[in-house]
């Protein structure tokens, strides 16, 4: 059985370290990009809402002309 000392001990650790360091920081960097790309198709996507002009069954009888989506909002 070999003896190290406690000092050659330390310097192996910290250079396993800091290749595990880098790479950690490499996948955590991809999770944040990947959320924060989430986050933003979501955010600049349509809000459409169909059946928004239905008209209750107590009016008078209208002839309803064929369902459209009607875009609320477009940050296109």
């Amino acid at each position: 059985m070999k003896n190290k000392s406690t000092y050659s001990l330390l310097m192996n650790a910290e250079s396993e370290e800091k290749g595990r360091s880098i790479f950690e920081t490499a996948v955590y960097s991809g999770v944040v990009l990947c959320t924060v790309l989430s986050i933003w198709a979501f955010a600049s996507g349509d809000v459409v809402t169909p059946g928004m002009n239905r008209v209750k069954a107590e009016a008078a009888p209208v002839v309803e002309a064929p369902a459209q989506q009607i875009v609320i909002a477009s940050r296109g």
